[in-house]
């Protein structure tokens, strides 16, 4: 193809403040069409400085391209975001799996894998039915309108996150805090922390951090004295450096909660808005592991991820010179008419479902399997709470061009048609 300044009025999906209405599925629809790898400016927007523009992928086939091609697209070179972190910054954010390549990125996979263990999965699976079932039914209790955001799934994605690492009900506010910090930076609900000079600081570098880190040290420091059946005791006990601890417990942190904290609302909302589609779900005419795809497809947690590109190369057509950012959306992927048909009806039955909503390649993402266990268990233990959801009100999201998140849904559920057996 050629050049994308050709394309007249190609559309931004930079701005974050765009993803605050819900995914462009227009914009993308063209950049796909017109423009696959797209040049994007990164303009000044919300007090943080401009940048130097990337390429934004659209997609299918380019995506797991460029996901998968770690020699070629880095996660290492410029770490995963689209803003460009402070040189400064820049080793110490390159400690985390997220910002590593091949080889690195594989021994430090290899070593947190062993944490999760298949017996530890089938109790984890128990505690969140519990936890599910108990917060459903408090929520339903009124049977009125409900915001399932507040009264459910933030709590439940979180609570279910602290079991699994193993850290006291007394500090489960702490991980809320700094989850916040990380996820929510691009938002206006959550005002950024301002340097001397009035600049907002890069929530991931290190001063922002350090609390963190703290605490993740005493924590494992904890653990070793008092072992348990969770992940922090199993990593304490590693071949992990200080640093890579600390990394992986700002990992499982963020990318542990936030998973979950987006894709479950994203779900209800995905079923509340389609009726037909839901009470295939309620009368058991789809499987639930079918639907929980179809679902993360039509309402991915993570918009897009940066690569850096090692040399220069060509994408759909497109030169790209070594050290350009090369951004892929998730969000468009997995609406892409090339591999989907009607990618916008939502198929609780589709099947095969190649979508991308936890990557691809080398750094496909380490926890899908218990993100696809707690969202089963939850929409299995909403059917059985409930007879049906529908909306009560429009959905808040989240102002980020990273996360897809929601922050308030308003719901009502009807009465259950069967007693729970």
């Amino acid at each position: 193809m050629g050049d994308p300044s050709d394309v007249p009025d190609v559309p931004d999906v930079f701005d974050p403040r765009i993803y605050a209405a819900g995914i462009p599925h227009d914009r993308f629809r063209a950049l796909r069409d017109l423009a696959p790898v797209a040049r994007q400016e990164e303009p000044e927007i919300l007090g943080w400085p401009a940048g130097s523009g990337f390429w934004a992928v659209t997609r299918h086939a380019d995506v797991v391209r460029v996901l998968k091609d770690s020699g070629t697209y880095s996660s290492h070179l410029g770490a995963t975001q689209i803003r460009d972190p402070d040189p400064a910054d820049l080793p110490f954010i390159r400690r985390m799996m997220l910002n590593q390549d091949p080889p690195g990125h594989g021994r430090l996979r290899r070593l947190v894998s062993r944490a999760f263990t298949p017996g530890r999965i089938e109790r984890f699976a128990a505690t969140a039915r519990d936890r599910a079932r108990e917060l459903l039914g408090a929520a339903f209790a009124g049977g009125g309108e409900v915001d399932l955001v507040r009264a459910v799934t933030d709590d439940y994605a979180l609570l279910n996150l602290t079991d699994l690492l193993g850290i006291p009900a007394s500090d489960r506010g702490l991980l809320h805090t700094w989850t916040e910090r990380v996820i929510a930076y691009q938002d206006p609900d959550e005002p950024p922390v301002l340097d001397g000079e009035g600049r907002p600081v890069n929530p991931r570098s290190p001063a922002m951090l350090a609390e963190m880190f703290d605490y993740a040290q005493e924590l494992a420091a904890y653990k070793r004295a008092h072992p348990a059946d969770d992940v922090m005791s199993t990593l304490a006990a590693s071949e992990l450096a200080d640093a890579e601890l600390e990394m992986f417990f700002f990992l499982l942190t963020v990318a542990g909660n936030d998973t979950v904290r987006s894709a479950a609302p994203g779900g209800i909302l995905a079923l509340a808005e389609h009726p037909s589609e839901q009470r295939r779900l309620w009368g058991g005419e789809v499987s639930m592991d079918t639907a929980v795809d179809e679902l993360l497809r039509v309402h991915p947690p993570v918009l897009s991820f940066r690569r850096t590109a090692a040399h220069g190369t060509e994408l759909a057509g497109q030169k790209i010179r070594a050290g350009d950012k090369v951004v892929v959306f998730h969000a468009s992927a997995n609406h892409d008419e090339r591999v989907f048909a009607d990618p916008h009806r939502l198929d609780l039955g589709r099947t095969p479902n190649p979508h991308v909503s936890f990557g691809d390649g080398p750094h496909v993402c380490l926890g899908a399997h218990f993100a696809r266990l707690q969202l089963r268990v939850f929409y299995e233990e909403v059917r059985a709470a409930c007879g049906g959801l529908e909306p009560a009100g429009p959905p808040r999201r989240l102002v980020s061009n990273f996360i897809n998140g929601i922050k308030s849904l308003p719901v009502r559920p009807s009465a259950p048609s069967a007693p729970r057996s």
